[in-house]
């Protein structure tokens, strides 16, 4: 997992600068997955809306999932394979980014959301296991990450979701972050300031 990260690296400094740029311009980042993914997805969405490492702006991230009244109401109405695309479809503009995290890359409500976004204007960006899915076909770009089970593959997308967090917050313009500096004489209390960068 450590060699695909490091071999990725350029792949996803690329991903977190042009994330930047769509927030930057007024888009959002949309994220969807299911199970262990999806909570991959939504680990991704409270690290942009809150922070990572430093302290910066809120940057717009939605984990389509965690709208859960609103995909149990198109599940009911429209089935599964739309929970994901009907809101692409309402939340998505021109210039927007989804990122969907699949192991297999084969899961019919996401593969729907890749479909709707294109169809929207919205890019799409996929973590999968092997970029040689029906997925990664539909797909703007792929990151994958090969491993003997399900599990391996999504401990590979948490470094590859903690790898991005990095990057945006390195291509972040200045006046957007904050350095935090720390008292080393109050580490106990956990006394921090910050100062601007």
């Amino acid at each position: 997992m450590l060699r695909t990260l490091e071999a990725e690296g350029e792949r996803i400094d690329r991903w977190g600068r042009e994330l930047v740029d769509v927030v930057d311009g007024g888009g959002r980042l949309l994220v969807a997955g299911n199970g262990g993914s999806a909570a991959e997805a939504q680990h991704l969405t409270a690290e942009l809306v809150g922070r990572f490492i430093g302290e910066r702006r809120p940057l717009s991230a939605i984990a389509l999932h965690a709208e859960t009244s609103a995909v149990t109401a198109i599940a009911n109405d429209y089935g599964t394979e739309e929970v994901f695309a009907r809101q692409v479809e309402a939340h998505g503009r021109p210039g927007d980014l989804l990122l969907l995290l699949s192991t297999s890359g084969r899961s019919p409500n996401l593969l729907r959301a890749a479909e709707r976004a294109r169809a929207c204007g919205v890019r799409v960006w996929a973590l999968t296991s092997t970029a040689a899915s029906p997925l990664g076909e539909l797909a703007d770009d792929v990151l994958g990450f090969p491993g003997p089970s399900t599990s391996a593959v999504q401990e590979g997308h948490l470094m590859a979701v903690h790898a991005l967090c990095i990057a945006v917050e390195a291509h972040l313009p200045a006046s957007s972050t904050r350095r935090r500096t720390v008292d080393l004489t109050a580490l106990e209390s956990g006394v921090q300031r910050e100062v601007p960068a």
